[in-house]
């Protein structure tokens, strides 16, 4: 549950756990008890991309990221009013400044964790990599010395490599010479 919001949208009366009849029964959620507008609190759309330039996969470090070490794939939200095809190709390019040439959808995935839904798809991309200062550094490794990890989009990128016949190493596994350390 979403601690963030506490005051109704509407008329800014503080919400409370109500508990009202919905299809599935009583159901508690924060609600306003002055107007009865609900915070649903529903996921929210997130965008991935396996980045595939010349045969090898981008990860990039964000520069929120508190450990050097830690890589993960090109991720942003969905805009209103685009498609998520159209969103992570805008991500793309934003964040490296990669044209996409084929784009597929490789996966769907809960990231509860985060309350987010998932939309990773695979793209083979051209270009020179300039990374937005939103992100500090790249590293392009070959598909086998990729590690995945083990929520969000690290199960996307495992359920691709093994669509390619590559068993996926993990953070968590014992180390492998020359694999890079993804994060979540």
């Amino acid at each position: 549950m979403s601690s963030e919001f506490r005051f109704c949208p509407n008329c800014a009366t503080p919400l409370e756990m109500l508990g009202l009849e919905e299809d599935s029964g009583l159901v508690e959620r924060l609600r306003c008890p002055a107007c009865g507008f609900t915070h649903w609190n529903n996921p929210t759309p997130v965008l991935a991309a396996i980045v595939e330039l010349d045969g090898r996969i981008l990860l990039a470090r964000n520069a929120a990221w508190p450990r050097p070490d830690m890589f993960g794939l090109i991720t942003g939200f969905m805009e209103a009013g685009e498609t998520p095809e159209e969103g992570i190709r805008r991500e793309i390019a934003e964040e490296t400044t990669l044209a996409v040439d084929e784009l597929s959808l490789v996966a769907v995935h809960d990231f509860q964790r985060m309350n987010q839904v998932i939309i990773t798809y695979h793209a083979r991309v051209h270009g020179d990599v300039k990374l937005s200062p939103e992100l500090v550094e790249y590293r392009l490794l070959p598909p086998e010395k990729v590690l995945c990890w083990r929520a969000g989009t690290g199960l996307a990128l495992a359920q691709w490599l093994r669509a390619r016949g590559i068993e996926p190493g993990f953070r968590d596994d014992p180390p492998r010479p020359g694999t890079a350390s993804p994060a979540a």
